[in-house]
Parts: structure tokens; C-alpha cells; sequence
């Protein structure tokens, strides 16, 4: 970890090449300069220290002296001359959202993101600018998760697309835990763009990373745009079900079938090595008859990541993907596409 003193501010910096995070808290300043440290040391030190306790710093070009109460100690460092350049971006423009909103739209879709590197920019979220809005979708082939938001911008502009990589989202999600939102309802979060990196401003936190370079493939496409069979059912009812039929799924495959009859979905499942699984719910129906095989745990990961009491599944047929969503709410989707049997 870089820590720079300047004016009354304490920096962090830290980055491992691929993304950069900063984070600046005020402090007493008697003189200006930086020193390098290793960052797991200095952390597990800090941790013992006694929590509130004023910490003095000192640094010369080998050694960083540390004292809090009763404790000192001499660390050992390099100097901040080594320590690799973090990439700057121009803050002319940027987009800002709603920080909550986004926290939970990142968590919306981030669990879709593939993680097999032959096809590099599944392995991103995509960030979807225009005008007023910010679409975040990601997909691993197999499942699709979509969530639109509402952003402020000064411009009406086209299009824009940005991969960001999973590994930035995830380290992203991890350091906004540590911030306390209860009285921050209406803060946000400021991001700014390049071609090749984006930056992430919030509170005293920065975080940089690099993009992924290619094109998203068109997801819409795979969006169902009709359907002959839509079902309205109480979510926590289809959850349990689909928990219960997944233990007598078949290894490997962890496939259920939904059957939707004319007043009922019926959740099952049968394996030659467990046994089977039938549950009857009642519910909303309307159109035709259907029936569909999916796998289990992406039908969980949409679930969890619905809110509201009641979810619309829409369908065309066994062949087709499945589209589930909030009633009343089509800000988030969710498709899977059916295991094909």
C-alpha cells in the first residue's frame, strides 16, 4: 500500500495492474511524503491496535515507525518511487446514480457473469449508457439478468457500451459494504470514462479499473417478446418448491420440470439414484398449457434476486427461454434457457 500525505489528507493507494483503488481520510500533517508498505502487514497490525486510539506515523526511505498508545513498532518498506503509476482519467463528464440503487442493481446481475475466459467479454458486466439511462446486464449463455436504472446526465447522447470486468464489480460490492447507508438515501455515486478504463468515485473511495475490450454480444435478441403461457405465483411458495425438487435432481444436470396446467404449476423432479419430487401449486395461469426443464440453481439465483411477493414467469415453449420477473416491475428480468432433454 502507497500512503501519501498532503495538506490534511491521509491517501491509501493500492492496485494490482488491473484496478486501483484509493481511499483519503483527514489527519494531522507535520510534514509531506509517502512511503510503500506491504499492505497485508500493515493491516493485521493496525487491526490489533486499540480501536479510536490516535496513530502517529512516521516514515525515511527504509522503515515506517508506528505508535498508538503503548504499542510502537518499526516496519519494514520500499520506497514510493517504486511503486507502479495508478491511470488518470479526465473528470470533465461523468455519470451519477443513486447509491443504493446501484449497490443492489450490481447484485442483481452480477451472479449471470460467465467465468469460462474463452469468450472474454462474458466474463464482464455490461454497462449500457443512454440519456437518462443505465442499463447492467450479464449472461453466461445459459441464464440472462437485466436491470435498467435511472441515471443523471446533462446530455442526450446514443448508446454507449462498456464491459466491466467481474473482478472490479465484485471488489466494488466489497468495499461499499463497509459504508453505512441509512442516512445516505439520496447520495450518489459518480463514474467516469475513457476508452480503456473507468473510474468509480464515492465518498473519500476511488476505485479504477481497466475495460474489456470487445463487442457484447446482442442479448435482446434472446428476450421473448410473446409468450402463450404467463404465470403469476407467490414467490417464496415456488422457492420452497423448486428447494424441495432439487434434492431428487439428477447430479451434474440439477434439473426440475414446470409443468403449468390450467390453475396449477406442478414443480418435480426424479432421479433413478434419490427418488422423485412432485409439488402442486396453486396459482395464476393464463394461455396455453406448457411445460419446461431448467436447472434448478439458476432458477434460485433469480428468485433471490426478485423482490416483491408475486413473480411472472413467461414462456413460449419447452424450447424457448423462460422469463421471470416482478408483477408490476420490469425495471429487472431474468431469462434461463431450458435444459433440453
Amino acid at each position: 500500500i502507497l500512503i501519501k500525505t498532503s495538506n490534511s489528507d491521509i491517501e491509501f493507494v493500492s492496485t494490482n495492474l488491473e484496478i486501483g483503488v484509493t481511499y483519503k481520510v483527514r489527519g494531522k500533517i507535520e510534514e509531506e511524503g509517502e512511503f510503500t508498505v506491504d499492505s497485508k502487514l500493515i493491516n493485521d497490525y493496525i487491526n490489533i491496535l486499540n480501536f479510536g486510539e490516535k496513530v502517529l506515523i512516521q516514515s525515511n526511505e527504509k522503515e515506517m515507525k508506528v505508535e498508538s498508545g503503548n504499542y510502537k513498532t518499526k516496519i519494514k518498506g520500499e520506497s514510493a518511487t517504486d511503486f507502479p503509476l495508478i491511470p488518470t482519467i479526465d473528470k470533465d463528464e461523468y455519470y451519477s446514480i443513486n447509491i443504493v440503487e446501484f449497490k443492489k442493481a450490481l447484485s442483481n446481475v452480477i451472479f449471470s457473469v460467465s467465468n469460462n475466459e474463452n469468450r472474454l467479454e462474458l466474463t464482464g458486466v455490461l454497462f449500457n449508457f443512454k440519456n437518462n439511462n443505465l442499463n447492467l446486464a450479464a449472461t453466461d449463455s445459459y441464464r440472462l439478468a437485466e436491470k435498467k436504472l435511472n441515471i443523471n446526465n446533462d446530455k442526450e447522447e446514443e448508446d454507449k457500451n462498456y464491459i466491466v470486468p467481474a473482478k472490479t464489480i465484485q471488489e466494488i460490492l466489497r468495499i461499499l459494504n463497509y459504508f453505512d447507508y441509512e442516512d445516505k438515501e439520496g447520495e450518489e455515486i459518480k463514474i467516469y470514462l475513457s476508452d480503456n478504463q473507468i473510474l468509480f468515485v464515492y465518498d473519500s473511495f476511488s476505485l479504477i479499473s481497466r475495460l474489456i475490450n470487445g463487442n457484447y454480444p446482442d442479448y435482446k435478441q434472446i428476450i421473448p417478446v410473446d409468450n402463450s403461457t404467463k404465470t403469476i405465483i407467490k414467490k417464496e411458495e415456488l422457492l420452497r418448491a423448486v428447494k424441495a425438487a432439487s434434492l431428487f435432481s439428477k447430479n451434474g444436470i440439477n434439473d426440475i420440470l414446470l409443468q403449468f396446467n390450467k390453475n396449477n404449476l406442478v414443480v418435480s423432479s426424479f432421479s433413478g439414484a434419490t427418488g422423485e419430487s412432485k409439488i402442486d401449486i396453486k396459482c395464476n395461469i393464463e394461455g396455453e398449457k406448457n411445460e419446461i426443464t431448467v436447472n434448478y440453481r439458476y432458477l434460485i439465483d433469480g428468485l433471490n434476486n426478485i423482490d416483491g411477493d408475486n413473480i411472472i414467469i413467461e414462456m413460449s415453449n419447452n424450447n424457448s427461454p423462460c422469463l421471470l420477473k416482478k408483477e408490476g416491475d420490469d425495471s429487472y428480468l431474468y431469462i434461463i434457457m431450458p435444459i433440453r432433454q
